[in-house]
C-alpha cells in the first residue's frame, strides 16, 4: 500500500486527530495534501475545524465538570494558565476568539475557561467560530506552501514534498516558539 492510497484513505482522520491532538503541523499538512489532491479543501478544513472544536470542548467540559482530575490541576498550575486567567480576565470575548492562535496556550485555555462563569453555550459558539477561523487560515498556508514548493522544485514525490513540508513548518515553529518565549521571558517596564 503506498503513502499516496494511506493518505487518500485516512487522511481526513489524521488531519481530523491532528488538530485534536497536535495542532498547526497536522492541520498545514492537510492543506499540502489538498494541494496534491489527496483530499479536497472542504474536507481537509473542516477535518481540521472539527477535531479542534472537539477537542477544545472536552477540554472545556474537564475544566468545569472535572477540575480535580490530577491532569486539569496539573495544567492550572503553569504560568500559561495564570497568563490565561490575566488575559481572559481583560478580554474574555476576544481571548476565547484567538486563544488556538497563541502559542503555548492551546491546552489550557479551554479548560481555564471552563472554571470561570463563562456559560457553555457562549464558549461553544465562539469557539466553533474561532475553530473555522484557524482550521480555514492554516489548511489555506498548507494549501499555498504546496504551490510554492511546487513552482520552486517541480513536482515533487510525495515524500520529498511532505518531508520538505515538514522540515519548513518545523524551522517556522521553532522560531515562533523562540520569538514567544524570549517576548514571556523579558522583564516588563518597571520590575
Amino acid at each position: 500500500m503506498s503513502l499516496a492510497h494511506l493518505i487518500s484513505q485516512y487522511g481526513v482522520l489524521a488531519v481530523f486527530l491532528g488538530a485534536a491532538f497536535e495542532g498547526e503541523t497536522a492541520v498545514f499538512l492537510g492543506g499540502v495534501f489538498a494541494h496534491r489532491h489527496f483530499l479536497s479543501f472542504p474536507e481537509a478544513a473542516t477535518a481540521a475545524a472539527l477535531g479542534s472544536f472537539a477537542c477544545d470542548q472536552a477540554w472545556f467540559f474537564a475544566g468545569r465538570y472535572a477540575n480535580r482530575l490530577s491532569i486539569v490541576q496539573r495544567l492550572l498550575k503553569t504560568d500559561a494558565a495564570r497568563k490565561v486567567n490575566d488575559l481572559l480576565e481583560a478580554h474574555p470575548t476576544g481571548f476565547i476568539l484567538a486563544f488556538r492562535f497563541i502559542y503555548g496556550m492551546r491546552t489550557v485555555s479551554p479548560i481555564a475557561i471552563g472554571l470561570t462563569s463563562v456559560p457553555a453555550l457562549r464558549f461553544v459558539v465562539l469557539n466553533f467560530v474561532a475553530a473555522v477561523v484557524w482550521a480555514l487560515l492554516i489548511t489555506a498556508i498548507g494549501y499555498l506552501f504546496g504551490n510554492a514548493v511546487e513552482a520552486l522544485f517541480g513536482r515533487l514525490k510525495l515524500h520529498l514534498h511532505l518531508l520538505i513540508a515538514l522540515a519548513i513548518a518545523a524551522v517556522l515553529v521553532g522560531a515562533l516558539a523562540y520569538f514567544v518565549h524570549s517576548r514571556m521571558r523579558r522583564p516588563t517596564a518597571g520590575n
